[in-house]
């Protein structure tokens, strides 16, 4: 996502975060640096420019950027997934935006395309944890070697170094929506873009699920936006840079966003998903973060025992306002499925543009013989 506005899901463990702490994720996340007891690397690692070309640009002269590229520590494949192993020589590392309590987001350039680079820093005194990280680690390259979708995020490789783990994907310039949604001052989406991008998430959640796949995390931190305004779901291993959010579990997801059946550690579904996109869509038509008067902790209580909700605005459109209660209801059974959202919000972005053409029509009434409409002489 871009420096100055990069949101790798405002946190991606397959995109990225903002720059700056006042944007990452939402008003209860910030980053946090690594643990130098826990996560400590040794700073011992030496960047020679001139025996490789993969190098850390002065930006982000850290021990776990220079841990990837030192030339004295061979690359590890990655088994059956050995196609995408990255060539560290065509890799730039530039400045670290985005910090969890296991590794770094930072941007970068590989084969001269701007990248988000995700470095995962391996434990040197807990086996157990350091096998378990890896498992992780392999499960996201699974994960995101075999989803391609307009609406996902594109792996681009990764690799393995006796000390970090490293995952490049590719760069969101437009950062997250919940990025995008703070520097708006949490003023509404307009209704066509906003529908636009809900319907790029329920696509390629449909994608998604249709593979058997749950994301689990779904929420607007992980949702990027590309140069056209497009949206690309990020984040998709369980092996990811936690932003660290308030609320966050210690297993996975973030309260605000969360089924009441994964809050109280009940056996769960795909349909997780699709509670977290009521919310999300909630965020789009409003503009604002859910549960903003409570904790994250609060927001989690009032869902599970009081059947809380955010509210829907009385002005909303009938067709949205139903999407979001059917997608949020707390019998799993009974909220739709991706495919069935996607025709709710295809129905709903007809609706918008009939009515948008039926105002246009009331302003300019007389269309000129070029097309354009106008009244008295002047373009509408």
């Amino acid at each position: 996502m871009s420096i100055e506005g990069y949101g790798m899901s405002n946190a991606c463990g397959s995109g990225a975060m903002p720059v700056d702490n006042s944007s990452v994720g939402s008003n209860d996340s910030h980053t946090h640096m690594l643990n130098q007891q826990d996560n400590h690397i040794h700073n011992n690692y030496s960047v020679a420019a001139s025996v490789v070309r993969g190098r850390v640009s002065r930006l982000s002269d850290d021990a776990l950027a220079q841990a990837l590229v030192d030339p004295q520590f061979p690359t590890i494949g990655l088994a059956i997934y050995q196609e995408w192993t990255i060539d560290l020589r065509r890799l730039t590392i530039g400045e670290a935006f985005a910090q969890g309590s296991f590794g770094k987001l930072y941007k970068g350039t590989y084969n001269g395309e701007d990248v988000a680079i995700k470095l995962l820093e391996r434990p040197e005194h807990d086996l157990a944890k350091a096998h378990f990280m890896e498992q992780q680690f392999h499960h996201e390259v699974k994960m995101l070697a075999n989803l391609k979708h307009p609406n996902i995020v594109r792996f681009i490789g990764a690799c393995r170094k006796p000390m970090v783990w490293c995952i490049v994907t590719e760069y969101a310039r437009g950062g997250s929506v919940r990025q995008f949604l703070t520097k708006r001052q949490n003023q509404a989406v307009p209704l066509k873009l906003a529908v636009m991008q809900a319907l790029d998430v329920a696509r390629g959640m449909e994608y998604v699920h249709g593979r058997n796949l749950i994301h689990r995390d779904l929420k607007s931190d992980n949702l990027l936006i590309a140069a056209d305004k497009s949206i690309k779901i990020a984040d998709f291993g369980i092996a990811r840079i936690e932003v660290l959010t308030e609320g966050m579990t210690p297993e996975t997801g973030t309260y605000r966003w969360m089924a009441p059946e994964m809050i109280q550690h009940r056996p769960y579904t795909q349909k997780v998903d699709v509670y977290s996109f009521g919310i999300v869509l909630w965020e789009l038509i409003t503009g604002l973060l859910p549960y903003q008067s409570m904790t994250a902790v609060q927001a989690a209580f009032a869902v599970v025992n009081k059947g809380a909700r955010p509210t829907i605005p009385i002005d909303c459109l009938p067709v949205l306002s139903d999407i979001m209660t059917c997608c949020w209801d707390s019998d799993p059974d009974n909220r739709p499925t991706f495919s069935q959202v996607v025709k709710m919000l295809e129905a709903a972005e007809t609706e918008i543009m009939t009515n948008i053409r039926r105002a246009r029509f009331r302003c300019c009434p007389h269309p000129t013989a070029t097309g354009k409409e106008e009244t008295g002489g002047k373009r509408c």
